[in-house]
């Protein structure tokens, strides 16, 4: 049986993706995850639905899902999905302890984003997977994470604090057709990052230090920079990403 407060969710969810649709000139719906408070609150910066907004697409935030059915309902209501930025995936998602002081996270977000990955990935609908997105959809299908690239890697770039770096790209993958085959400048804002990629999954982006920066699914795009950061800075170079992935919504 779905409870009332479900069904509350599911009808505010579908009535309000139809009616932002119809307000848009049918405009693809596309779902956004979010943060939390302490309280409880929804968090999202409004780097997230600024940057769907000017690829056509009406965004519309996602509550906390509570379970599958919610999580269904949720994807029926869309024509495709954003998982943001954020807090770190629990470890025992993939099997391992926490490592040090620097994990943080959050269980419930965690539940609910995992229910809202695997309906995604269960309706086909596109997926666009942003920092903690990325990580989370590769934990979803099966593969790891490193917890803190400091520890673990001692070696590797700076990946915090909005480090600029280079990636290279893989020959045929989304970016490399939409910015061509040469190195690609992205902001670096995380401390985790793929360790194993999951089964099916193809690598389409790596740092100098060989951190994965960049995978993809015939319908996830994952990327563990921030691009809606730096479109939301001035650089215009990022609109193409989104405009792309809303196109492939409207499908």
């Amino acid at each position: 049986m779905v409870s009332s407060k479900a069904k509350l969710l599911i009808l505010t969810v579908i009535a309000g993706a139809a009616l932002l649709a119809c307000s848009r000139n049918s405009s693809p719906v596309v779902g956004i995850t979010c943060s939390r408070s302490g309280s409880g609150s929804t968090l999202l910066p409004t780097t997230y639905s600024s940057a769907l907004s000017r690829a056509g697409a009406v965004p519309l935030v996602i509550p906390t899902v509570e379970d599958e059915a919610q999580a269904a309902a949720v994807l029926e209501a869309l024509d495709g999905i954003m998982f943001s930025g954020g807090e770190d995936v629990d470890p025992a998602r993939y099997g391992e302890t926490v490592l040090n002081g620097t994990v943080e996270i959050d269980s419930l977000r965690d539940r609910s984003d995992f229910l809202l990955a695997r309906a995604a990935i269960a309706s086909g609908k596109p997926v666009l997977a942003i920092c903690r997105g990325s990580q989370l959809l590769n934990v979803v299908l099966g593969g790891t994470l490193y917890q803190d690239i400091p520890t673990q890697c001692p070696d590797a770039l700076r990946h915090s604090d909005g480090a600029m770096h280079n990636i290279g790209l893989a020959e045929g993958s989304v970016l490399a057709r939409i910015y061509g085959p040469d190195s690609l400048s992205v902001n670096s804002m995380h401390h985790q990052a793929v360790k194993d990629p999951a089964p099916g999954i193809t690598v389409t982006g790596r740092a100098a230090d060989g951190t994965v920066e960049a995978w993809e699914t015939p319908n996830i795009w994952a990327v563990q920079f921030h691009p809606e950061k730096m479109l939301r800075a001035g650089d215009e170079r990022w609109i193409p990403l989104f405009e792309a992935f809303v196109d492939r919504c409207r499908r």
